[in-house]
């Protein structure tokens, strides 16, 4: 019984050899002793029931080891799954580990156990990388938003319980980079704005360091841990102070323009030298430029408009004391232009009206002198028309200038002789016969020209206050009667000649010293067939050609003297009692004259 008992239970062969030594020795001692039988079995009996009792506390300490261990293999095994759905490794079924129905649970713990332990050090790593990369997002975020506070990645996240893999740790870094890239360019924008707010400060003479920091202490000075504030707000801010000093800007730069532009004026006026022009010279020079393109320190400043002001209130009030100098000055200007070009100036500005209007205080004058510098304006204007005309008018008075020459040439007996000059007088008339062939039609196209202007403009064209077309027209009427007086003369003549020649034939030549008045003039003078008489040049002496013979009269001379006579012509009826006059003188002197007398020519 005790080999059966003591069989099953031995673990191995050596404990079961051990067991029944034991057993027979056991069994010697008791035949020693004389136990009886039931004794022996009693005490066998005993001894196998606490061999039970060991037997099962030591299955159920077994068991309760493996329970154990199971459940701590399961609790890493579920620990591990954890930590790799966490940082987004590979599943646990993947992973190369023992059969569990040939691994005991001893070698599943000592697979699991190291490997926990390096994904616990892979996961305070990847908790690090995350808590660094919240870190930065939050201060970023704080910077763009102005939290004056930055909140603690470990506080404001837990990390056990979120995300720890790779993918969003590379969607943290991207929206770290973006953060980043947003924040480089709202510094760059800041650092834009607070550049053209120090431009537009020194242009317009403010303190940029008070300015800035109106918006914020840290746009001007970053203190030691101090970053720049790059909120929405510091850049509203900082856009609306450039707002407001490109409107100051605009607003001083129009000043200045305004205060410049009387300055000009009143420079004009005062005729102001260059060197007092030159010590404002680099004030008025920035308006040369557009707003936008001023820039230099100090161009706008209050002292630089008040200093352009103070200079305006000083000429304005020289240019009282002596504005009445310069309307007389200008008034002068414009009778000169007048003068000039044969018109008319306006006589409700005359130096003497002029003068009495300043003194009695009934008229302003700069409003004075701004009429003045209108009608000098339009005076010019008007001479600028006219120059075509002026132009043919010149060429016919010095036609009709040489034509009176040539008149007076021609009845010179001394013309041919051969004092010096002569050559040169001769060639001069030559050029004087093609000029005075020329004069009907440069007066016909004068008269075309004047009356198309007269349509253009809607005005008479006058010459010194006469109109030029009716002057031309004198001229015409009195030119044909001067020619037909010529004809008649030359007919007269030749009666003359004829009834000479019936004497000489009848009687025979005798010469006699008299000779006819009717075609010559004394004193350097001839008539022109109309009664009036226009000068010649004077001749001391035919051998010597005076300048007054060589070169023709200045324009001035001409134009007052020939058109002071056409004036009286066109204003008053022609002489025709005068022109029959000498015609009647003409005849009698023919018919009357001694037959022996010749005439002279």
């Amino acid at each position: 019984m005790m080999l059966a008992f003591a069989s099953p239970s031995c673990c191995s062969v050596h404990t079961s050899s051990t067991c029944h030594t034991l057993l027979r020795e056991l069994e010697q001692i008791w035949k020693d002793i004389g136990e009886t039988e039931a004794d022996k079995n009693r005490m066998l009996s005993e001894l196998e029931r606490e061999c039970l009792e060991v037997y099962r506390r030591k299955v159920e300490e077994a068991a309760n080891t493996k329970g154990c261990l199971h459940q701590s293999v399961a609790t890493k095994e579920a620990e591990v799954a954890t930590l790799m759905a966490a940082l987004g490794e590979l599943n646990i079924n993947s992973l190369k580990q023992p059969e569990k129905k040939s691994a005991s649970l001893k070698e599943q713990l000592a697979f699991v156990t190291p490997l926990i332990d390096d994904l616990r050090v892979k996961k305070d790593e990847r908790v690090k990388q995350f808590a660094d990369v919240k870190t930065q997002i939050d201060k970023i975020t704080s910077e763009i938003s102005e939290y004056s506070n930055i909140i603690n990645a470990m506080s404001s996240l837990n990390l056990e319980d979120h995300d720890l893999s790779l993918r969003n740790l590379s969607e943290y870094k991207s929206h770290l980079r973006a953060l980043q890239k947003e924040k480089s360019e709202r510094i760059q924008k800041v650092v834009d704005c607070v550049n053209e707010v120090h431009s537009l400060c020194g242009v317009l003479g403010l303190d940029f360091g008070k300015t800035v920091s109106d918006v914020h202490p840290s746009l001007h000075e970053t203190s030691l841990g101090q970053s720049t504030n790059i909120s929405v707000s510091a850049l509203e801010s900082l856009e609306q102070a450039i707002f407001r000093l490109k409107t100051e800007r605009k607003v001083r730069y129009q000043k200045l323009k305004d205060v410049a532009g009387l300055l000009f004026e009143l420079w004009t006026l005062m005729d102001t030298t260059r060197e007092e022009k030159s010590k404002l010279s680099r004030i008025t020079s920035v308006l040369r430029l557009s707003e936008a393109e001023v820039t230099e320190p100090g161009a706008l400043s209050l002292e630089v408009i008040e200093q352009i002001s103070t200079e305006v209130e000083r000429l304005t009030k020289l240019k009282a004391s002596r504005m009445k100098e310069l309307v007389i000055k200008r008034r002068a200007e414009l009778e000169d232009i007048c003068y000039k070009n044969h018109i008319d100036p306006d006589p409700s500005t005359s130096a003497d009206k002029s003068s009495a209007m300043i003194d009695s205080g009934l008229v302003d004058p700069c409003e004075l002198l701004e009429n003045i510098e209108a009608q000098i304006n339009k005076a010019k204007d008007e001479a600028l028309s006219r120059k075509d005309i002026m132009d043919k008018i010149d060429w016919w008075l010095f036609a009709c200038e040489e034509e009176n020459w040539l008149e007076d040439y021609n009845q010179d007996y001394r013309r041919y002789s051969g004092g010096r000059g002569a050559h040169i007088n001769l060639k001069r008339a030559e050029q004087a016969r093609i000029k005075v062939t020329k004069i009907p039609v440069v007066v016909k196209a004068l008269i075309n020209k004047t009356l198309a202007w007269e349509d253009e403009k809607q005005k008479l064209f006058l010459y010194d206050g006469v109109r030029l077309v009716s002057i031309l027209e004198d001229y015409k009427v009195v030119r044909k009667q001067k020619e037909e007086s010529k004809k008649r003369a030359q007919d007269q003549k030749k009666l003359h000649d004829m009834l000479l020649a019936e004497k000489k034939s009848v009687y025979g030549s005798k010469p006699s010293p008299r000779r006819s008045s009717s075609f010559r003039k004394g004193n350097g003078y001839h008539a022109n067939g109309h009664g009036s008489v226009t000068p010649s040049p004077r001749r001391s002496s035919m051998s010597c050609a005076t300048p007054e013979l060589l070169t023709p009269r200045s324009n001035s001379v001409r134009h007052n003297g020939y058109f002071k006579e056409m004036t009286r012509l066109s204003t008053g009826p022609l002489n025709f009692v005068s022109m029959a006059k000498e015609d009647t003188v003409s005849f009698s002197s023919i018919s009357g004259s001694d037959p022996e007398s010749p005439l002279q020519a």
